[in-house]
């Protein structure tokens, strides 16, 4: 299902994660995580960047390096659009440098591991 509907999918998360993080967001629940808000970022972008390397390897047709090339500049350069937007656009939103780390390591550490597994397979072969 990700193969046929990989650009659907990556468009609606994208479109998603930027409504989100541009709207007000009221009475949000206290999860008692130290830094929950961090390690939701770095989830959340790594869901995107993932789901940009699959369209771009099934739908773009690129290679597993480009794709996860091509991913990994657009997920970073979205994370740090949205982390301005929300200081320039917004009055409820502030940016934040730290979520701007936390989303491009989340991005990294997901590319780290298709890289990995990229290599695995081309050695299993």
């Amino acid at each position: 299902m990700l193969k046929k509907y990989a650009l659907i999918i990556a468009i609606f998360y994208t479109l998603a994660l930027a409504l989100v993080s541009l709207v007000k967001i009221n009475n949000l629940p206290n999860v008692g995580i130290s830094h929950a808000d961090k390690i939701f970022h770095f989830l959340v972008y790594s869901v995107l960047a993932f789901l940009w390397v699959n369209t771009f390897f099934f739908k773009f047709k690129c290679k597993k390096t480009k794709a996860i090339l091509y991913a990994t500049l657009f997920s970073i350069i979205f994370g740090i659009i949205i982390e301005v937007l929300q200081g320039s656009i917004t009055a409820s939103r502030h940016t934040d440098v730290y979520d701007a780390v936390a989303n491009t390591l989340g991005v990294l550490i997901m590319m780290l591991i298709l890289l990995i597994n990229k290599k695995a397979y081309i050695k299993n072969i």
